[in-house]
């Protein structure tokens, strides 16, 4: 199903994921708060999958709907809605201490880290072939 929104959003998903286990394996042994680091680690790297879900669908809308001028409108409302959704989540984790904010910051920052490093994953499952059907 992500394939069809967007060919590379398998891809980026999986690279939050690795992302996130290296976060998880490298830090958890340096805290005293094992359980909130993880638990704020984890909610942030599902909320970066969530803005990259949600980013890939208002590009597809937005390319389908180039002609029209509302498409413009669209993708900037749709990108202030998904940022206010992530001050949201990082409100209720705050004030709920569900997790550890830093590291819930570590984990949404992981969508940078991913669309960063994709080019070279990319080349490498291609060339290796992995991920195709």
């Amino acid at each position: 199903m992500l394939k069809r929104i967007n060919p590379v959003l398998p891809e980026l998903i999986i690279e939050l994921v690795l992302y996130g286990l290296v976060i998880q394996f490298t830090g958890v042994w340096f805290v005293e708060d094992r359980l909130r680091y993880t638990t704020g680690l984890w909610i942030g790297i599902a909320v970066a999958a969530g803005m990259a879900v949600n980013m890939a669908v208002v590009i597809l809308d937005t390319v389908e709907l180039m002609a029209e001028k509302r498409a413009s409108r669209k993708s900037a409302v749709f990108s202030a809605i998904r940022y206010i959704l992530v001050v949201a989540a990082f409100a209720v984790v705050g004030v709920f201490h569900l997790g550890n904010l830093i590291t819930m910051f570590l984990g949404v920052m992981g969508l940078k880290v991913a669309a960063y490093l994709n080019p070279f994953t990319h080349k490498f499952i291609t060339k290796h072939k992995f991920l195709r059907r």
